[in-house]
């Protein structure tokens, strides 16, 4: 941690205008912190933003950290947040998602390293692919298909935690690694295709309500405070190894549809279509290391949690912005 401010952190958060950026800066602002968010817009929003606006401990850049990365001043926290993270967008923008993997997290990691401050990488569960074990814990290899479609995010979020650890290592370097689970709340993009949004608007909109395979593969859902909150405990911790952050709960994709037609009051029909390729069957964390070192489980309660989301989305079509 930096030795050059200690009557208050200043934070860099790149991502800082997504989905999880956004709220991690909320958390960070709330504690005390400045915060230096940085996005070049390609999946994040201002929106998620401009409630900031006029506040002086919050400054948003517009950056492509790929290309470059310098910061004046004393810096010492190092959110690394920035990747397009569903899988319509890493899609859409497959080089952009394996040049912020790397060459991003080398940026990051150099800033860090100038600036003494602790490195705090957004890994992912995907970095565990299609598991063969279940639930998943840290100590899981994975298995992942290099060249299929999803391994450009994959395998960026696989090289960014070896890229970490090897600074770690090497250079002494602060870092943390979260390996997140499957997210949602307010501030979600309704067309990201994710299976929250996506449920959600097709239940608002009274349209048929799309489930890949047979709906048996399985997911479990967290809420966005729960998991700013493990976020912040791992960052604030001295843990080197990658934590899970995640809501054990699991329940099928069909079973979850289901509940959005309820709690959305919107009996739709439900209709089937093909699996993605390499779409992982099981996704469940195991997160006793959370809750061992950092006193952290999920409390929010899936349907209020959902209904929170939910009103966010109804927002968004009474203003016409989707």
């Amino acid at each position: 941690m930096s030795e050059k401010n200690k009557t208050q952190f200043t934070s860099v958060v790149t991502g800082g205008a997504g989905f999880l950026g956004s709220h991690l800066s909320d958390r960070l602002l709330a504690e005390g912190h400045r915060v230096i968010a940085i996005d070049n817009l390609i999946t994040g929003n201002v929106a998620n933003i401009e409630h900031f606006a006029g506040n002086e401990q919050f400054h948003f850049i517009k950056q492509d950290i790929s290309e470059y990365l310098y910061l004046p001043g004393p810096v010492d926290y190092i959110f690394h947040f920035a990747s397009p993270a569903s899988p319509f967008d890493y899609l859409e923008f497959p080089i952009q998602t394996l040049k912020v993997g790397a060459l991003g997290t080398h940026k990051c990691l150099g800033l860090a390293r100038a600036k003494k401050a602790t490195l705090v990488l957004a890994s992912t569960s995907e970095v565990y692919g299609d598991p063969l074990v279940h639930p998943q814990p840290e100590t899981y290899w994975g298995n992942v298909n290099p060249i299929g479609p999803r391994g450009v995010y994959d395998e960026a979020k696989r090289f960014a935690e070896s890229m970490v650890m090897a600074y770690q290592r090497y250079h002494g370097l602060e870092t943390r690694i979260v390996r997140i689970f499957n997210t949602y709340g307010p501030r979600m993009r309704p067309r990201d295709g994710r299976v929250v949004p996506t449920f959600v608007m097709q239940a608002l909109n009274k349209e048929p309500i799309t489930v890949f395979g047979d709906g048996s593969q399985t997911r479990s859902f967290c809420f966005v405070s729960d998991l700013i909150d493990g976020i912040f405990r791992l960052a604030m911790s001295s843990e080197p190894l990658p934590v899970n952050i995640g809501n054990p709960s699991e329940m099928t994709v069909l079973e979850f549809a289901e509940r959005i037609n309820r709690i959305c009051n919107s009996n739709c029909e439900i209709i089937f279509e093909d699996l993605p390729v390499d779409d992982p069957k099981v996704r469940q964390p195991d997160i006793a290391r959370a809750r061992e070192i950092l006193g952290w489980a999920p409390k929010m309660d899936l349907d209020q949690g959902l209904e929170l989301t939910i009103q966010y989305f109804q927002s968004l079509l009474r203003k016409g912005a989707v």
